[in-house]
């Protein structure tokens, strides 16, 4: 399986009574799909994972599944704090449909390089899905480093990691080492064009809720005609994607489709919704892309 494009993490949306609301996340993937995602990539750490409970990440990988078209590439966000209950997401995740997962190291574990290596082997071992590894080391409490990747990188499953340090020597690290043996996906939102510079060969994007097509523009404008093209309409996003990276991003991103017209409400607690200021603050950051011409 090869990813490519802008494939969004999904947001959650919920109802004012907190279950999730599926018209709601209809509209908005209807909204992503006419904007020219790749695909869909529900579960995640911008879909409030940690926040639902195993029947709800089932329906939600149900609903995206059976949203999806030929063609659309489907990534299930698969993490938990286990291994066991790893497994169990990723047989569900393949029994649905899904030829991929996302996992970075389970949370609160901190696991080290060997236990982190037999985790993912362990997975390998109890399904067929391919593996998207997920470096996010400010959540996961650990880097998936050199020495994971060096045991990891050669197998036929294991096809990219989505990289979300935020740290463009990784990207250029991996450009050098595993150029040809795993692919580069970035998850470093207010750095994309320089992770695409070196090789990033799709960007799972959480921003994509809610700027879809100003980041569709620039993944196409950079693939078609180049760094120095795509450079100008980078700087025109930096600002949101930014303010994005600064804190509260699935707050502001939930934010964001409500200023596009596809609102879905708060975020489950702990996670509360931002003040009239943040809003304001936010808002002001998006309005170059609610104004995006391509």
């Amino acid at each position: 399986m090869k990813l490519k494009g802008i494939l969004p993490a999904l947001v959650t949306p919920f109802d004012q009574a907190g279950n999730i609301d599926f018209a709601s996340f209809e509209k908005l993937l209807a909204h992503l799909r006419a904007a020219g995602v790749s695909g869909w990539v529900p579960c995640g750490s911008t879909g409030e994972y940690t926040a639902l409970s195993f029947d709800e990440r089932a329906a939600v990988l149900e609903f995206v599944a059976d949203f999806a078209n030929d063609g659309e590439l489907l990534v299930a966000g698969a993490n938990a704090g286990s291994t066991r209950d790893v497994i169990a997401h990723a047989e569900r995740a393949q029994d649905l449909g899904y030829r991929a997962v996302l996992l970075s190291p389970p949370y609160y574990a901190m696991p080290g390089p060997d236990e982190l290596i037999a985790h993912f082997q362990q997975v390998l071992d109890a399904v067929e899905v391919d593996l998207v590894l997920y470096n996010y080391p400010l959540k996961a409490g650990v880097e998936i480093g050199r020495e994971v990747l060096d045991a990891l990188a050669d197998h036929p499953r294991v096809i990219g990691i989505k990289d979300s340090s935020g740290v463009l020597q990784r990207a250029v690290e991996i450009y050098r080492r595993y150029r040809g043996r795993i692919d580069l996906y970035s998850g470093s939102d207010d750095i994309a064009l320089d992770f695409l510079l070196w090789g990033a060969q799709s960007w799972i994007c959480g921003p994509a809720n809610c700027m879809a097509a100003a980041c569709v523009d620039l993944f196409d404008t950079f693939t078609a005609h180049g760094a120095l093209a795509a450079r100008e309409k980078m700087a025109a996003l930096y600002g949101a994607l930014n303010s994005l990276e600064s804190g509260k991003f699935v707050q502001k991103v939930k934010f964001g489709c409500e200023l596009i017209g596809c609102p879905v409400g708060h975020c489950r607690g702990p996670l509360q919704p931002l003040s009239g200021e943040e809003k304001s603050a936010f808002q002001k950051a998006m309005q170059p892309i609610l104004d995006w011409r391509t």
